[in-house]
């Protein structure tokens, strides 16, 4: 089998595979957002529908575009374990590029109040919101995008593309 110029198949003895969930972050650095939502998913059938898997789902759908899918499936993340902050900010990147911004004011501040406002990009996603509502004509002069960004288990950072 050493001769072989075809990779092995099936899992090696011994060895277990790396998990979907861990794979899946890898590939949302890379950018490879599809990849990283069937990453995701293989995790969720391992593992079941834990916050943490339907956290990562949402994210990578709403890096898809897929703004009602990252809605629904954050919204069932937050039902799992209402303490769990990526998923309550993840919601509120959903909400605020769907143009509900005081919905996403609110659903930041529980965020920031999960996390005792440790995170920097939370109190930044707050403030934000926060002047949206405050003027809704408010304008993003460098015409900006944001975009979610997963950094190891449960810290998230938005980035801001020029």
């Amino acid at each position: 089998m050493g001769d072989s110029p075809f990779a092995p198949s099936g899992t090696v003895k011994g060895e277990e595979a790396v998990d979907g969930l861990i794979v899946g972050h890898r590939l949302m650095e890379a950018k490879e957002y599809e990849m990283a939502l069937k990453a995701y998913m293989r995790s969720a059938s391992e593992h079941g529908l834990t916050v943490d898997v339907l956290s990562a789902i949402g994210s990578a759908n709403l890096q898809l575009g897929r703004l009602g899918q990252a809605e629904t499936i954050l919204r069932r993340a937050i039902e799992t374990d209402e303490t769990f902050v990526p998923a309550w900010n993840n919601l509120g990147v959903v909400l605020m590029e769907r143009g509900e911004v005081a919905e996403a004011s609110r659903v930041f501040k529980a965020a920031f109040a999960l996390d005792s406002g440790r995170s920097d990009a939370i109190r930044d996603n707050l403030r934000l919101s926060l002047a949206k509502l405050e003027e809704p004509a408010y304008d993003d002069s460098d015409n900006s995008e944001f975009s979610l960004v997963r950094r190891g288990h449960g810290q998230f950072l938005l980035l801001t593309k020029h």
